[in-house]
């Protein structure tokens, strides 16, 4: 296994701002939407991956996340450099906080249907499928408009599938 040539590190509230344009020009908004839920992502917890490149920083990933109850969802994550262990990092962080905190007994995430990149991405770090809510996208719509009705690789976007890593 190879270093990584990134950091992860806790957000910050001095990094809400740069937060919540990153995740307007990655998901159009800062509203995330599951299970019915509007949860504004530049508010939440969550981890940044950096690296150092000439002495410039440089956001490679973002996770975000909120606790309800005993219970962690992650809301977001994007890898800005694919394939070179940035989503993965930050999900081992996570969970690796979530085990320290001994408090938390289920960390879940939900993605839509036509997310096959996704599914495949959680599947291999452990998380199991738990739930498919069929139509679900139809009350998400309610609340987030911009959620398209065609995704990825011309999927009609329908369903919430929901995935949880075993803890």
């Amino acid at each position: 296994m190879t270093e990584r040539d990134f950091t992860v590190r806790p957000l910050e509230r001095e990094d809400r701002e740069w937060v919540a344009h990153f995740m307007d020009e990655h998901w159009s908004t800062t509203q995330i939407v599951s299970r019915g839920q509007a949860h504004y992502g530049h508010l939440l917890p969550g981890f940044v991956a950096e690296r150092e490149d000439n002495g410039e920083t440089e956001v490679v990933g973002l996770l975000t996340y909120r606790l309800e109850n005993s219970e962690c969802e992650i809301t977001t994550l994007n890898s800005l450099d694919e394939n070179k262990g940035v989503g993965t990092g930050l999900v081992d962080t996570l969970i690796e906080e979530v085990k320290a905190n001994g408090k938390i007994r289920r960390i879940w995430l939900i993605t839509t249907n036509d997310n096959m990149a996704a599914l495949k991405f959680w599947q291999k770090r452990e998380f199991v499928l738990v739930a498919v809510h069929r139509n679900a996208i139809l009350e998400s719509r309610k609340i987030k408009p911009q959620i398209p009705i065609i995704g990825q690789d011309s999927i009609p976007i329908r369903d919430e599938i929901e995935l949880e890593f075993p803890l």
